[in-house]
């Protein structure tokens, strides 16, 4: 049994060297990229097991994407490559310790050809976790099965995390209603205030989770960007967590390392206020690094960093 189970596409990232229009850099270093896989790779560093699925194309980048998945210790069992689609990539700018542009190239792409199979029910439905985002709702009918199908087997857990990415999809109003019912059907749900208010329509973190909590959720967990974190339980339990302090490079993936971290508390059976601690330190730490995912910390090194915070 795993202790935690994800799923999306990962991506082949070319991330710019030098600043500048992305038409114009000619450097580039290539890292791997994913919402979900950050996450995974996060309870791995953690010392949780935790295993990825997804489809990589009969490439290159495939090949990449499956060792570095496996070479950060995930489990790349449930990784199929498919031979007739291409693995998706993308190419990312230089960040200057902010939100970096970035640029897909994943149509018709091998993840978005994703879809259930008795195989995949079976690995979801083992885990003592599973860990979803509304990205694989916008690639495909096939991803959006697939998940729908990975909540209705599993039977640990279900974190949720909206992961909104309007461009993927064909309206915003359909990106509501399928983030939503997903969402709904999640034990978990942890948005950032920005698309907790797009998706509910409340100003503040308190009207987010009882959007959420009044729809049956258990914990809902609000990401406040440099104000640090809210989390409501169904219980009326209220939690908040500041904002750790760090010399920030790239903010993709701190959302992820914030999952990761919540996942991790939940998995030790933490309580709520230091579950909240924990994520927003993973999640904090996530920024320190150019990479989506270099940045997520040991065990011995997120203990480290709440000591000397706290101290």
């Amino acid at each position: 049994m795993l202790d935690a189970v994800t799923f999306g596409e990962a991506l082949a990232t070319f991330v710019a060297l030098d600043e500048g229009d992305l038409a114009s850099v000619s450097r580039y270093e290539r890292i791997l990229a994913g919402a979900e896989v950050n996450v995974a790779i996060g309870l791995a560093r953690l010392g949780h097991t935790a295993g990825y699925v997804t489809r990589v194309g009969d490439d290159p980048f495939g090949r990449f994407v499956r060792a570095a998945i496996a070479d950060a210790g995930v489990d790349a069992s449930m990784i199929e490559t498919d031979r007739d689609a291409p693995t998706a990539f993308q190419l990312k700018a230089h960040a200057g310790g902010g939100d970096p542009e970035t640029h897909y190239f994943r149509r018709g792409s091998s993840g978005t050809r994703l879809a259930p199979s008795p195989a995949t029910d079976a690995y979801v439905r083992a885990a003592r976790h599973l860990h979803v985002t509304g990205i694989p709702l916008a690639l495909s009918d096939t991803a959006r099965a697939f998940a729908a199908r990975a909540v209705e087997v599993a039977t640990g857990t279900i974190s949720f995390d909206p992961n909104l990415r309007p461009v993927l999809w064909g309206s915003e109003a359909e990106m509501v209603r399928e983030i939503n019912g997903l969402a709904t059907r999640s034990h978990w749900v942890l948005p950032g205030l920005t698309e907790g208010e797009l998706l509910t329509g409340a100003p503040d973190a308190a009207g987010i989770a009882a959007f959420y909590l009044e729809r049956g959720v258990q914990l809902v967990a609000v990401k406040c960007g440099a104000r640090g974190a809210e989390l409501f339980t169904a219980d009326g339990a209220h939690h908040t967590a500041g904002a750790f302090d760090v010399d920030t490079v790239d903010t993709v993936g701190a959302g992820d390392g914030f999952a990761a971290g919540l996942i991790s508390a939940g998995l030790d059976g933490l309580d709520p206020a230091a579950a909240l601690q924990r994520a927003a330190a993973v999640g904090a730490l996530a920024t320190t690094s150019a990479g989506d995912s270099d940045g997520l910390p040991t065990r011995a090194e997120l203990d480290a960093f709440i000591a000397r915070a706290c101290a």
